[in-house]
């Protein structure tokens, strides 16, 4: 799970100016290396998913339980694909375009794991000086 925004002031931060974008394709990798004494598997998992109108993208993994991710080395990483309907928007130039960090919360009641990953964003080509000052 994370979310892309625009960085309106070009200054790698979600400042009062920045909004959450929808339309946006993302594509999330997560790697699961398991090993035991009788045997070393890797099981690769990849899916696009496109950000809604909070600008959120998920991806569930319902085979995987949380609690076989504790004897797992296990890493997801999310990166930008581009955006749908990019023409109408002057916020259209990658800027965070791929995940370096992740975090993983673990819900007792239902078993289940959620990876959460550090914000993606575009910024606008010109930066507004009027808007943002001139730093």
């Amino acid at each position: 799970m994370g979310f892309v925004y625009c960085d309106v002031c070009s200054n790698n931060s979600f400042s009062k100016h920045s909004y959450f974008m929808s339309g946006v394709e993302v594509r999330i990798v997560c790697r699961f290396k398991a090993a035991s004494s009788t045997t070393r598997e890797t099981i690769t998992f990849s899916a696009n998913r496109t950000t809604n109108e909070f600008g959120l993208y998920k991806v569930a993994i319902s085979s995987m339980d949380c609690a076989d991710v504790d004897s797992l080395a296990s890493s997801c990483q999310a990166s930008l694909i581009g955006r749908r309907n990019f023409s109408g928007s002057s916020c259209n130039i990658p800027g965070y375009r791929t995940t370096t960090d992740q975090v993983l919360f673990k819900s007792q009641r239902s078993n289940s794991c959620v990876y959460g990953f550090n914000a993606l964003n575009f910024r606008p080509f010109n930066r507004d000086l009027a808007l943002c000052g001139k730093k």
